[in-house]
């Protein structure tokens, strides 16, 4: 029996998900095991932000990049470091900062002498980059120099030092952080490389109740000891199962029509996102969320991708790959408003 029973059959010209086996049987197994346990974990470090983790877990089994957008002291570092603590992952921190090389992410070759012959040999002395899991600390406060060292690895999954090209280890993930307040000594990341990240997470204040157990923990879950619920070998696996999940016909139709509304020259753009939007989300999104979505879907049990996905993470994944205009700013309208605002007009699918 198919475990994964499919929603339509797939048009002329479409890319049919493969069919599941019974591997595939025992991944799904492993995903919603790790899921559980993974947000169990965290919740003993992590007061509060359930949905800020939940993106996070998504964006690690899609296996994509996260930024994570909110104010000094809402724990997106700690968050970070429990999820690495939970792995069996290489970890590594770089704290951003305007001094920071490229060849500081990188890597960088030095001349390494032979004590026998005398002879001397460039030797490629690895950078952070080469970790399982990346945290690009305030990845804001430095130049757009430095900033771009961590594209090719972002798309790519591989560095280039001079001639040589060098793979990174698998599964590879960055995680960057950024504070929306303060900008004096910042760099804004381009366009290009917002695109890289699957999700762009609002880290929000806590609620009242939440804040009053942040007290009460204080200084009690700094030497917590935490398990390892997922190897490098099984987060793979999981990876290599959520492309497989399969969605109706409409879904990915949703989908799009969500994404092609977001460009102010498609005619069959909304007057407001034409008059507050310079640029829309390009095909990049669209394949980020439906990919995401499929994700989803598995965690919260189910098998197949239903239009709720696509509406849950329409706005992790579009809001900053939008470019507002003028306009926008000068009304106080965000990429974030625009988004669901496009998901009220947008007819649901029957």
């Amino acid at each position: 029996m198919n475990f994964f029973p499919r929603a339509t059959e797939p048009t002329p010209g479409s890319q049919a998900e493969a069919p599941a086996t019974s591997t595939d049987t025992a991944r799904v197994k492993l995903l919603c095991h790790a899921y559980e346990r993974l947000m169990n974990e965290i919740e003993k470090v992590i007061v509060g932000q359930r949905e800020v983790i939940d993106l996070l877990l998504i964006s690690l089994f899609s296996g994509g990049h996260s930024i994570l957008v909110g104010v000094p002291g809402l724990a997106k570092t700690l968050l970070v470091s429990t999820l690495s603590r939970l792995l069996s992952l290489s970890f590594k921190r770089v704290q951003f900062t305007p001094d920071l090389m490229p060849s500081d992410i990188t890597g960088t070759n030095i001349i390494q002498e032979n004590l026998e012959t005398g002879s001397r040999s460039f030797r490629f002395l690895r950078g952070p980059v080469f970790a399982n899991m990346l945290l690009a600390d305030e990845i804001n406060r430095t130049p757009p120099k430095t900033q771009a060292a961590l594209l090719e690895a972002m798309q790519e999954r591989h560095v280039t030092v001079g001639e040589e090209t060098y793979p990174l280890p698998n599964p590879f993930l960055v995680i960057a952080t950024q504070n929306p307040i303060e900008q004096e000594g910042t760099y804004n990341l381009p366009e290009a490389q917002l695109d890289r990240f699957l999700f762009a997470i609002r880290v929000s204040y806590p609620a009242e109740e939440e804040e009053l157990e942040v007290m009460r923990r204080t200084g009690s879950s700094a030497g917590r000891d935490l398990p390892k619920v997922l190897s490098s070998e099984q987060i793979v696996e999981i990876q290599e199962i959520v492309p497989k999940v399969p969605a109706a016909e409409h879904v990915y139709r949703f989908a799009l029509k969500l994404v092609r509304l977001t460009r102010p020259e498609n005619p069959g753009a909304p007057d407001y996102v034409k008059h507050c939007l310079a640029w829309g989300a390009g095909p990049r999104a669209a394949q980020s969320l439906i990919h995401s979505a499929k994700a989803r879907a598995l965690i919260h049990g189910r098998l197949h991708v239903g239009v709720e996905d696509i509406e849950m993470l329409a706005v992790p994944v579009l809001a900053h790959r939008l470019v507002t205009s003028f306009n926008a700013e000068s009304e106080g309208v965000t990429a974030e408003g625009i988004v669901e605002r496009l998901l009220k007009d947008l007819p649901k699918p029957i």
